[in-house]
This record gives C-alpha cells, sequence and structure tokens, in this order.
C-alpha cells in the first residue's frame, strides 16, 4: 500500500494543489491527513475540493479545524473521520485520534485525553497505521529548539500497542521521521514541510520518503 501523508494545509489552496500534484504523479493508494486541515473558519469549500480528489481520503480533525468537522463529513462520499474508529483499506488498518488542545510545553488530545486513550487502545495493534495531529511526546516535538511539546497521552499508547506507523503534524518546525519504540513516527506537517509518501509492504518496516 503506497500512502501519501500531510498535515497542517490550514485551507491553503496552493498546499491543496500540491497534493493533487502529487497524487498524479505518485500514485498512492490512500491520502491520510493528520489534522488542521482548515484554518477556524467554514470548512465546506476545503472539504468540497478534497472530496474531488481521485483517491479515498481518511483524516482526523486538528486545533484549527471546527468541532463540526467531523460530523460535516457525511455529506462526503470521499472523505472518512478516523476519530477513535478503524477503517480498513486494501487490508491495512488505519486508526485515528483526532483533536489536539496546545498547553504549555506539550498537547493534549481533548478535554477527556485518557478516555480518548482508552476507547481507541483495542483498536491499535502493531500493523496498524495510526494517525494523530500532534506527535508524541519527546518524537519531532521541539519548539524553539528545546521545548518538548507533544503529547504524553499519546507516546504511552504508541509504546503500550506499538502501532507499525504513527502520521502526525502539529509542530511546524520538526517535519521529519524518527521511531518510538517499534513504531516509525512521520512528522508530515505542510508549513515547513511538504509531507511524506510512505510504502507499506506485508510486515515489513515502512519505507518512508519526505517530500
Amino acid at each position: 500500500m503506497r500512502i501519501l501523508s500531510v498535515a497542517d494545509t490550514h485551507g491553503c489552496l496552493k498546499r491543496l494543489a500540491f497534493i493533487r500534484d502529487r497524487i498524479e504523479a505518485l500514485k498512492p493508494d490512500v491520502l491520510a491527513i493528520a489534522g488542521d486541515i482548515t484554518a477556524f473558519g467554514n470548512p465546506s469549500d476545503y472539504l468540497d475540493r478534497l472530496n474531488d480528489l481521485a483517491l479515498p481520503v481518511l483524516l482526523v480533525r486538528g486545533n484549527t479545524d471546527p468541532p463540526s468537522l467531523e460530523g460535516s463529513l457525511g455529506r462526503y462520499a470521499n472523505l472518512t473521520s478516523l476519530h477513535r474508529k478503524k477503517i480498513v483499506l486494501q487490508g491495512r488498518s488505519f486508526v485515528g485520534l483526532g483533536g489536539t488542545l496546545p498547553v504549555p510545553f506539550r498537547s493534549r488530545i481533548g478535554l477527556r485525553e485518557r478516555k480518548t486513550m482508552e476507547q481507541a487502545g483495542p483498536l491499535i495493534d502493531g500493523l496498524c497505521v495510526l494517525v494523530a495531529h500532534p506527535p508524541p511526546h519527546g518524537i519531532l516535538d521541539e519548539v524553539l529548539g528545546r521545548f518538548h511539546t507533544g503529547s504524553t497521552g499519546l507516546r504511552d499508547i504508541v509504546l503500550a500497542r506499538q502501532p507499525r506507523l504513527l502520521l502526525c503534524g502539529h509542530i511546524h518546525e520538526r517535519p521529519g521521521m524518527a521511531r518510538l519504540g517499534e513504531t516509525v513516527v512521520v512528522n508530515c506537517n505542510m508549513v515547513s514541510g511538504c509531507g511524506a509518501l510512505v510504502d507499506l509492504q506485508g510486515e515489513c518496516a515502512p519505507a518512508v520518503t519526505l517530500l
């Protein structure tokens, strides 16, 4: 399976045009968006454009997306929210954790982070792709080069469940790839990066190309 992964598009049409070009050139099977799709405004126009892309789009909400975003996806045949759900495409499981609350020097996934993690935990296994807006604490999450601002709850669940791949964004300064235990973590934000292309074959380690 080939995954085009991005985050933090923030409603930018130039970023959407880049995504469209990469889809045409690289022929991914799915587009995964790790939050901050829009920029605090009405998301309808941007969602309309995403829905027109020629592949399935799996997404989670970020902190600049309105709470209504996930509920509005029922109008779109090509867009699917992953929040606390497992979706299977071509035999590969995707699980998502949507929403982010930035607080000083760390992030939380929602006001009830512990409950969210407890609900999502059983869905995550060693072969799945986990999509979340923030990175796990201590991994690709430095702000100003020194402050780790990722989610401790996400870090805990990744270490406990060890998904094959974690796609995230939120921290614009740290696009790239790293490991947390057996999990490959990709910060695929489009503010200081251009997303990533991931090839997954069976139980092999993900092959990641930063764009």
